[in-house]
């Protein structure tokens, strides 16, 4: 059996969004190609401090995590990018100008800094997790490392902000708009290049728009039945839901357990 390197999203793929946990035959899957011989990690867009006890519950020491600009290998962190630091602070700027409310990632862990509590006043708690700093002499020129950015912009003025697209945003909740290190697919292909492997022997399992990044024509991507469907029309093949098993199915299916 030739040697594959699969590369799993968390929320939706691996785990039930109804639950949050991660499905029974999705663990037996992971197990199964590891003891094949395959290469496996998550790829995700969490950051590394939040992704890394899930890797570790769930048996495995490999991952592509803050939205690829983190790589661990067997348990090891190897690199953690920042946003590019010119246009993370234009953003920041002009989303001061505008009157909105921001929140930094400075660090790898749960705390956001900020100068005021103007992103709370305005939207309300973040929906995770979170401890807030504030300093009101936080000066945004003079910091070397932003890893995320929280901005409190309803997705109906988010034309207002013209530096949006300048760096990779999501909107996973409607309330506020994050700017974060998006780009999976690269991360990926530097860690099978790590591992001296052909990206075509790659595997990439996704649910969501966001997944759109990493499925790509030189190796093979498989949509979750209860995926997007424009992720569906890009993969190469629909497995069943994941709550149907639909990655051990498909794993099944290829003959890789």
């Amino acid at each position: 059996m030739d040697k594959k390197y699969f590369f799993f999203d968390i929320d939706g793929t691996l785990t039930d969004r109804k639950t949050g946990q991660v499905v029974p035959s999705a663990i037996e899957a992971l197990k199964l190609l590891q003891e094949n011989g395959h290469f496996v990690a998550i790829a995700t867009g969490r950051a590394h401090y939040k992704a890394v006890t899930f890797m570790e519950e769930i048996g495995l020491e490999n991952m592509v995590c803050a939205g690829g600009g983190a790589l661990v290998y067997q348990h090891k962190l190897l690199h953690n990018n920042p946003l590019d630091t010119e246009k993370a602070r234009a953003i920041v700027h002009q989303a001061e100008d505008l009157g909105y409310g921001f929140l930094l990632m400075l660090d790898d862990s749960i705390k956001v800094w900020a100068k005021n509590d103007r992103f709370r006043e305005q939207v309300g708690e973040r929906q995770e997790e979170t401890e807030y700093v504030f300093d009101p002499e936080l000066d945004v020129d003079q910091l070397d490392a932003i890893y995320k950015i929280y901005l409190s912009i309803p997705k109906e003025e988010e034309d207002k902000l013209t530096l949006k697209d300048t760096l990779g945003n999501l909107r996973f909740v409607p309330e506020y708009l994050m700017f974060q290190y998006d780009d999976k697919y690269s991360g990926i292909i530097e860690m099978v290049k790590m591992l001296d492997g052909e990206l075509a022997d790659v595997v990439v399992f996704g649910d969501d728009t966001n997944d759109l990044v990493m499925f790509h024509p030189q190796w093979t991507s498989i949509a979750m039945g209860n995926g997007a469907e424009v992720l569906k029309e890009k993969a190469d093949y629909v497995t069943q839901a994941n709550v149907d098993d639909g990655i051990f199915n498909a794993c099944r299916k290829f003959g890789w357990i």
